[in-house]
């Protein structure tokens, strides 16, 4: 008895220190902040959830969002047994032992069982493996949550036989809504400035945004009693300034630093970081519009530019300020002296506008559907494909598209830079495409 009185003390204790985000852990769905597209009224994953039928799914987003957030609540309104493991420190004995106990509970309790693993992306091929004949039986429901983009980080049988959800980062009013309940939570007010500062800088990481009221609210709880928090503590949380101008210019300001270097204007371009940059503006919000812009404004006129506006994005993560802001400016003046094509975003939009149209719907030709499987020559799949390689230039003339589709035109090169260059070919090869395959209409 002493000592369940003392581990029941410690729990409560520990509890107490938690950080402001595990205390703040919703317990039901309806208090969860952001992700209505899976979790509103009438959402597929809300629906599979309330109804206790929830099949394996991966969880996909950035830090957060959500991911274990959710897991837990399912634990709570789900009737299987939930079981949790870290792919950081879980081994295949584990997934093993987890598959053995899910056996036993069924057998003698007709009891199903959720297994929940966070950070499933650290698992390697042999851990994966090992869940893969229990999620295939439906012996366990797998929910496996990670960052990195699945399809390169989960093996395809597995990933195939789960759903994926992704999450997206918290917008303002969910970031909003977060530091309002912290601030509830802690007994504590906040400035509007303040809380103007941490929304614009908690980058849709509501983890981030709460860890970073917590220090705010102790910064300002030094001074007075009841704590109110200030623009200042803000920013000394975040180890960032508070932008010296409102919401409505910080849109303003980084609309006439795009239009200026999409004018080629590089020493407004310049100008207009340096303003953004001494106001303490995020710069991997800055770096984000100079990738846009890259293949928005760019494009073919100059394919290294989005190279360029990538190296420096990344800069800003590997070297950070105020060393990257060279790395940005960098990309200014290349974006800014690189000459202009829109064509891309134009051609974008066509084919946009193709697959959307319910006439356009064509099935894919014979010839270049996939011939790698047993039985698929049988049905005609890959049949007149013509290989590119075994061509003296390296191209052939033959169709790529629905027949409906062939002939229409999304991409026209402009005579911009680079892009000039590779116009002419690119027009000759496409009048020259004058039969679109072997699917198409005698």
């Amino acid at each position: 008895m002493p000592d369940d009185l003392f581990s029941q003390a410690a729990t409560e204790r520990l509890e107490g220190r938690s950080p402001l985000a595990a205390r703040l852990r919703p317990l039901r769905l309806d208090d969860i902040v952001g992700q209505d597209h899976l979790l509103g009224s009438g959402r597929p994953l809300r629906a599979l959830i309330e109804a206790d039928e929830l099949s394996s799914v991966i969880l996909w987003g950035p830090p957060g969002t959500g991911k274990t957030t959710l897991a837990r609540v399912i634990a709570r309104v789900t009737a299987r047994h939930f079981e949790e493991l870290s792919a950081t420190s879980a081994s295949v004995k584990d997934v093993r032992l987890r598959a053995e106990e899910a056996q036993r509970r069924l057998g003698e309790r007709e009891v199903g069982t959720i297994l929940f693993l966070d950070e499933v992306h650290r698992f390697n091929k042999a851990q994966q493996d090992a869940l893969l004949p229990s999620v295939e039986s439906g012996l366990l429901t797998l929910i496996g949550a990670t960052t990195e983009n699945p399809y390169f980080e989960v093996n395809a049988p597995l990933l195939s036989r789960s759903v994926l959800f992704r999450l997206e980062l918290l917008d303002d009013d969910a970031v909003a809504e977060l530091l309002r309940r912290g601030l509830d939570e802690l007994g504590a007010d906040a400035d509007t400035d303040a809380i103007e500062h941490l929304v614009s800088h908690a980058a849709g990481d509501g983890r981030h945004v709460l860890t970073s009221l917590e220090v705010a609210v102790t910064l300002a709880r030094a001074r007075h009693q009841p704590p109110t928090v200030t623009a200042a503590d803000a920013e000394a949380a975040l180890g960032t300034k508070a932008l010296p101008y409102g919401r409505d210019a910080h849109y303003d300001i980084i609309s006439a630093f795009i239009k200026s270097i999409r004018g080629s204007d590089a020493d407004a371009g310049l100008y207009w970081l340096a303003r953004m940059l001494e106001a303490g503006e995020d710069a991997r919000f800055i770096a984000r519009r100079l990738v846009i812009l890259a293949s928005e404004d760019v494009g073919m006129a100059d394919p290294q530019a989005l190279l360029v506006a990538d190296a420096a994005a990344r800069a800003v993560e590997f070297v950070g300020l105020p060393e990257a802001q060279l790395n940005l400016a960098q990309a200014v003046v290349h974006l800014a002296l690189s000459p202009k094509s829109n064509r891309v975003t134009i051609a974008l939009e066509r084919a946009y506008e193709a697959a959307r149209r319910p006439a356009s719907h064509g099935s894919v030709p014979m010839h270049l559907r996939d011939a790698h499987y047993r039985g698929a020559a049988d049905l005609g799949h890959g049949g007149g494909y013509e290989y590119p390689h075994d061509h003296p230039d390296g191209w052939v003339a033959q169709g790529h598209r629905p027949v409906e589709l062939e002939g229409q035109v999304y991409y026209e090169p402009s005579n911009h830079g680079e892009e000039a260059h590779r116009a002419g070919q690119w027009r000759a090869r496409r009048n020259e495409t004058s039969h679109p395959g072997p699917d198409a209409p005698q």
